[in-house]
């Protein structure tokens, strides 16, 4: 946790006092015991890959190596201990950069390991990675093939044109053809996923990283109804409905029933920022759309919101800045729920933290690393997503390392400043929000404060602890602050 937010957690500080001695109890307790048991890879590490890397890192996968069985896993013990005990910096495994010991951590479909496994695999890395007994090993888990959607089957696949990239292309940005959707009749999508096909070999081909497998870099895209160009590019369209930037190496986006987007039939999807490169071999590759519907006649609750924060033209970067720092603030003019936070920075970015700011409370949401070679979101779980009424400052810091210790700046000799190629720079939050009238706050709120009994404090939800009085706005807060001192 960083100092500031230690400052302001006088309990932390109390814990932190507390917990030193106990921790030199429990070690010299473990250290005259009994022999810890032996960690084997058939009842203590098996498990544990195939919950949070086999789904990536199999026969047909697209990671470069298989870890399913002890003589797949068994060369790369001292690299899986290595790379699983980065922390949440750019190369993890898996590449899950939620820092743990601040803000909300609760998140949907959250493949990374606890302290205990950690340990557990640097414990068994050193001692030599013994199999174990056969009898312990779990099941294999069974796969349908490697592009097997994470949504599950979706109700509607949208398959864009094919594009081939020769092995020695320069990067590529600018606009894909469109497609119209085969879709008769309106319906609400309930989570969309973007996949890439291509003709590179699944194996053998010597690829180090996710980039290596694939061409797309990014695909910015929207529905519309016009196929006249003019109106496929004016922002104002009525029609038109914003979709998660894909991009490589992403998650699916969940939006849930109740927050469900807008698909109009027969809607052309949209482009005019494609970012193409090289992964040195010549490659034709394609994207597909996967839509999961909601069930015909459904509305949703709530209407899709932005937060309004990023930085564009104004970013300034020194050279040879190892601890370079991006802010953006920006003022909630509606009751929002965050219902997932995903940082997006370029080359030099190390981490971002997102921060909300009422009357003279100011908490940290969360804070993320980040690397540009693996970009992530991170969808909250129903229950945890945070609660920000209007008149809530949200304030999103960006940390940047444009210094030789960063492998991802090509010359960190050189000052940069924003662009759409990844050797400039970008600062933005993509996540998806929705919007709330005064009523649907109140009713989320007494739903979190339901969970939750006798909680005098709610993270993430400034105002959950009064829910059932009147609503407080931003200058009555003060003033109650004002007079308490």
């Amino acid at each position: 946790m960083p100092a500031r937010d230690r400052q302001r957690n006088p309990y932390v500080n109390g814990l932190l006092a507390v917990g030193l001695p106990l921790l030199i109890v429990a070690t010299v307790g473990a250290q005259s015991g009994a022999p810890s048991p032996q960690i084997t890879y058939t009842k203590d590490i098996a498990p544990i890959l195939q919950r949070s890397c086999e789904n990536c890192h199999r026969a047909d996968g697209v990671a470069p190596m298989a870890l399913s069985t002890y003589e797949e896993v068994r060369p790369y013990a001292r690299a899986i201990k290595q790379r699983t005990g980065v922390g949440p910096h750019a190369g993890v495994m898996p590449p899950w950069y939620m820092e743990k010991n601040i803000g909300i951590q609760s998140f949907k479909n959250d493949p990374s390991l606890s302290d205990e496994e950690i340990a557990k695999i640097a414990r068994w890395a050193d001692s030599g990675a013994p199999r174990g007994n056969p009898a312990d090993m779990p099941p294999p888990r069974t796969w349908e093939d490697a592009n097997t959607w994470t949504i599950g089957p979706p109700d509607l696949i949208v398959k864009l044109p094919s594009l081939t990239v020769k092995a020695n292309s320069p990067d590529w940005w600018g606009e894909i053809p469109r497609v119209q959707i085969p879709l008769d009749e309106d319906r609400y999508v309930t989570a969309v996923e973007v996949k890439e096909f291509n003709d590179v070999e699944k194996a053998g081909n010597g690829r180090q990283t996710v980039g290596g497998r694939y061409v797309f870099h990014h695909l910015i895209y929207s529905t519309r109804m016009s196929p006249d160009r003019r109106d496929l590019d004016d922002p104002t369209d009525p029609t038109a409905t914003g979709w998660p930037v894909h991009e490589v190496g992403r998650n699916a986006d969940i939006f849930g029933p109740e927050a469900a987007r807008l698909l109009r039939a027969h809607s052309y999807i949209v482009s005019d920022s494609a970012h193409l490169h090289s992964n040195g071999r010549d490659t034709t590759s394609h994207l597909e759309i996967g839509f999961k519907l909601a069930p015909k006649g459904f509305q949703p609750k709530y209407k899709q919101a932005g937060l309004g924060l990023g930085r564009g033209q104004d970013i300034d970067i020194d050279a040879m800045e190892p601890n370079g720092q991006l802010h953006s603030y920006a003022v909630l003019k509606q009751n929002t729920k965050i219902l997932s936070y995903e940082p997006h920075l370029h080359a030099p970015g190390t981490r971002m933290c997102l921060e909300a700011i009422w009357g003279s409370n100011i908490e940290t949401l969360n804070c993320v690393g980040y690397d540009h070679n693996w970009v992530r979101g991170y969808t909250y779980t129903d229950d945890s997503a945070p609660l920000l009424p209007k008149g809530t400052i949200v304030h999103m810091i960006g940390y940047v390392d444009n210094s030789p210790s960063n492998k991802n700046v090509p010359d960190p000799r050189n000052w940069t400043g924003s662009g759409n190629r990844s050797v400039t720079n970008m600062f933005l939050e993509l996540g998806n929000n929705v919007s709330m009238t005064d009523a649907q706050f109140q009713e989320e709120m007494m739903k979190r404060r339901a969970l939750h009994p006798g909680a005098d404090h709610f993270l993430g939800c400034p105002l959950c602890s009064v829910a059932d009085k009147a609503p407080v706005t931003t200058t009555q807060t003060q003033n109650q602050d004002q007079q308490q001192q």
